[in-house]
């Protein structure tokens, strides 16, 4: 028999999906508007199901088979740039949609209404912060060759710590009598300007780009 309120279930699973979606399809991400949606009604659907199905049993195992499949389809959108992996906020997003589907399938409303909530704040008003932080926090490339010595790499090596900068990765190549070298580095914009000028007052250095 068709119960009215697995209906409202799914209709409020709709609902959030597709607040959920409105944000992931205004950035054009993989995972868009009527994907979240189907996520959000599917999760509700397969837990409505699994209780309907275990009557008196255990609802739960048709349900956490739920969270083995949404492993899956976040996966699906795992990408490797490099040595980055993107996609891990969809990914998350999808995990943490069904999860709200599930509560509302569940019957916990006010629980998926508000992690829901929850999830549109991160979404649309964390990016500023993001932003905030990475004015703060700049990276910048540093190639240099100077005359092949261990020691005067050691001395810039140092520099970087001494103006509070972290390398992320280095490389070296010698060239003749030569040593070029480069440096991933991440820091405040003020911290790079003072390394910058120490590394253009070193006579020492033959070229230098960043």
């Amino acid at each position: 028999m068709l119960a009215t309120e697995d209906i409202w279930k799914l209709l409020l699973a709709l609902v959030l999906g597709g607040l959920i979606g409105l944000e992931r399809e205004y950035r054009d991400k993989a995972a868009g508007f009527r994907t979240i949606i189907f996520i959000c009604v599917g999760a509700a659907l397969y837990t409505i199901f699994s209780s309907i199905i275990a009557g008196d049993k255990d609802p739960g195992r048709v349900a956490a088979n739920v969270v083995t499949g949404v492993g899956f389809l976040g996966a699906g959108v795992l990408l490797r740039d490099g040595g980055r992996v993107i996609g891990l906020t969809t990914a998350a997003i999808i995990w943490l949609t069904a999860a709200i589907g599930m509560g509302v399938g569940a019957g916990q409303y006010t629980l998926a209404i508000i992690a829901a909530a929850i999830m549109m704040v991160v979404l649309w008003f964390f990016p500023y912060i993001e932003r905030l932080i990475d004015r703060l926090r700049e990276e910048r490339n540093y190639e240099m060759s100077f005359a092949f010595d261990m020691q005067k790499f050691r001395e810039i090596n140092a520099l970087f710590s001494a103006h509070h900068l972290r390398v992320k990765t280095h490389k070296q190549e010698k060239a003749g009598a030569e040593l070029n070298c480069t440096w991933e580095v991440f820091g405040s914009p003020a911290n790079h300007d003072a390394l910058t000028a120490a590394l253009l007052s070193d006579p020492t250095i033959k070229s230098l780009k960043f």
